[in-house]
Formats: structure tokens, sequence, C-alpha cells
């Protein structure tokens, strides 16, 4: 079983760049789909940018589409989110999270949803000041 821990998230201002790092440890990304999501108070967790098990194929949500990018490293063993633009919307606790597909053959499935991930980080929060 994959541990994550996510770093990286602070303070910015709007229209500022950060990037925010999950770190894979016990194994690496390479039998895992994995994806980012974020939660404001009061809401769902919502997924906004993921990658199937050979890490492609990415997934963004309209809010984040262009201005935020996922990637793996080459080790398979970091998860990135580049995030530009920054807004006040942008204002959450961002978690990383991996779904274990070893025991499948499946190569190209890159879920979104909460609901279909079983591993996760802590969190890292992000705000974004006007």
């Amino acid at each position: 079983e994959v541990q994550l821990v996510e770093s990286g998230g602070g303070l910015v201002q709007v229209g500022g760049s950060l990037r925010l790092s999950c770190e894979a440890s016990g194994s690496t990304f390479d039998d895992y789909a994995t994806g980012w999501f974020r939660q404001l108070p009061g809401k769902e967790r919502e997924g906004i940018a993921c990658l199937n098990r050979i890490g492609g194929s990415p997934i963004y949500a309209d809010s984040v589409k262009d201005r935020f990018i996922v990637f793996r490293d080459a080790m398979k063993k970091t998860m990135y989110l580049q995030m530009i633009s920054l807004k006040p919307e942008d204002t959450a606790v961002y978690f990383c999270a991996a779904l274990y597909l070893g025991h499948t053959k499946i190569w190209n499935y890159a879920p979104c949803d909460a609901q279909s991930y079983d591993n996760w980080g802590q969190g890292t929060q992000v705000t974004v000041s006007s």
C-alpha cells in the first residue's frame, strides 16, 4: 500500500503561482491511478486533476483547465500540481489520492471522483488572497 504526503501549500496573491507535490512511499505510482482533489469548508471534495496508471490521460475540472497541470516525475515517486493564475476561489485544502490497479490489466483508466479512491494524503492548505 502506498503512503502519500502532500506539500507546497501556502498563502499566495491573486494571479500568483504555486506548485504542490505528492510524494509516494512504500511504492511508486506505477500501479496506481492518481489524482488531485480539493475541498472547501462545507462542500464536497472535488476532483480537479487526475492521471491514469502510467501517468497519462490527464483529466481536469473545468474550473482549473488551462491554469493547472498535473504530472509525475520520471521515477514515479512524486506527483505534482502546477498552478498558475490563481484566484480566490481556488482557496481550499488540496489532497492527493491513489487507486491501486496492479491486480488488473487496466492501463488507461483515470477516474476523477473522490469515491473511486481509497488512499489519501492528509492535505495541504492553499489560500489565495485578494
